[in-house]
């Protein structure tokens, strides 16, 4: 995200100075976000929440909602990944690729969610994923504090806002609800690996794979901590009972060596063949 180089002050004062887009702000459409899989639905819920966390648990419940609100918003926008995740972290989840988030690439992640706060976070996530839908910041894709000034602040239409953040949809076509229609994949990546790179150097990795509880991971998935099953092995037959299982030949006699080179059949048995 490209910031003015204008001291936290100044930003304050030309971010309240933008006016409030005049044209009309409709609700976003509720939508629940169904994930495919048991774990799917648990990166979901894990990557909203920690967004509503680490950019907003100093913000009112309001504004911890008007978080969750825009990341659900860019998941059902085709300019953006189609899950939760895939939005969260995105630029993180491709090499070199910088941060939609910040707290995805700024050490955050090294400190573990916890408390109240993490609690709150949690239940804003779960809500939000179920169709809850915060219809003040409509159908907005993006947001940033009123101490910094971004690039595209005068850009994109304000639309709203909520506590310390600045609210912004897209002009145009491309910001109307019409273009939110893309269906919700239900598949989401883990941005596992990516957390274990972002973290301080002082925070023990180790811990990624060896850690039994959620709460001892920076990110807590279910699938960190758990051994993927053991894919099924045919069992091999036991040939030591085969002669009790098998039924006896029913070949006649006289079709025994159908198939065999004639070269290959003792002179004994010719005969027979």
């Amino acid at each position: 995200m490209g910031i003015k180089p204008v001291s936290p002050t100044d930003a304050v004062a030309l971010n309240a100075a933008i006016p409030l887009f005049r044209a009309a702000n409709p609700r976003a459409a509720a939508t629940v976000f169904r994930a495919a899989t048991i774990t799917d639905q648990q990166r979901s819920l894990q990557c909203l929440a920690e967004a509503v966390y680490y950019e907003a648990r100093s913000e009112s419940e309001d504004g911890q909602r008007a978080v969750a609100q825009v990341v659900l918003n860019r998941v059902r926008h085709p300019a953006y990944p189609g899950t939760v995740c895939g939005v969260v972290y995105q630029g993180p989840l491709k090499p070199g690729g910088g941060c939609q988030f910040t707290f995805t690439c700024d050490g955050s992640l090294g400190l573990p969610p916890s408390g109240v706060s993490w609690l709150r976070a949690s239940r804003i996530a779960s809500e939000a994923l179920a169709g809850s839908v915060y219809a003040p910041v409509g159908y907005a894709t993006h947001y940033h504090t009123h101490q910094v000034l971004p690039f595209w602040a005068y850009k994109l239409a304000k639309i709203a806002v909520v506590g310390s953040h600045n609210f912004y949809r897209m002009p145009g076509t491309w910001g109307a609800p019409v273009s939110f229609s893309r269906f919700y994949a239900g598949r989401e990546p883990s941005p596992a690996s990516v957390i274990a790179h972002r973290l301080p150097a002082s925070f023990p990795k180790a811990d990624l794979a060896t850690a039994a509880k959620p709460t001892a991971l920076p990110y807590a998935l279910a699938d960190l901590a758990a051994a993927a099953p053991a894919p099924a092995v045919r069992p091999a037959l036991d040939t030591s009972t085969a002669a009790d299982i098998l039924p006896a030949s029913q070949v006649r006699e006289e079709y025994r060596n159908s198939g065999r080179y004639l070269s290959d059949i003792p002179p004994a048995e010719r005969a027979v063949r």
